[in-house]
């Protein structure tokens, strides 16, 4: 496979799964947020970390090597959509939807194309595409998050006066 079939792929499965399964992408988003968080300041010390869960944790393992980065990354991430599975009802939410699913595609693979093993990293990185993805990757984060944002905005209950069924005493 080339590697502009393989980065649209990166793109276009999450997107695929967020609105076919009608999952809040706004949430996941900032699910991936958190695990690229999660990547930067918890997988440096993974070894400490896994000694939490685990009674031994042999010193050969190499925590420091991407496939506990890319766990680090998507775990937030699938645990997030599998809890939000049908939370967008209408055809305007799932509409509206699109956008911050397009942000998760977007910066995912933003995020995990470089923890990806080496020779297929190296030749999707060395395309034009990758070039221009990367020269949009300050539009791609700061327009999803806003839209993101905006989203989770527009979701919230809307509060007023409840009408109070008046029934004889």
């Amino acid at each position: 496979m080339t590697p502009i079939g393989i980065l649209a792929g990166i793109v276009l499965i999450p997107v695929i799964l967020l609105m076919v399964l009608r999952i809040n992408a706004a949430l996941v988003f900032l699910s991936l947020c958190l695990g690229d968080v999660l990547v930067q300041f918890v997988a440096p010390d993974a070894n400490q970390f896994l000694a939490l869960f685990a009674a031994h944790v042999p010193k050969g393992i190499d925590t420091g090597n991407n496939t506990i980065k890319i766990l680090l990354l998507v775990i937030p991430v699938i645990l997030t959509a599998v809890f939000m599975i049908k939370t967008v009802h209408g055809y305007g939410k799932l509409t509206l939807n699109f956008l911050p699913a397009a942000g998760v595609g977007l910066l995912g693979a933003l995020l995990i194309t470089p923890l990806l093993p080496s020779g297929l990293s190296h030749n999707i990185i060395n395309s034009s595409t990758w070039t221009q993805l990367l020269r949009a990757q300050d539009l791609i984060v700061g327009a999803s998050a806003l839209v993101c944002l905006l989203v989770i905005w527009l979701q919230r209950p809307k509060t007023g006066h409840k009408k109070e069924k008046h029934g004889k005493h």
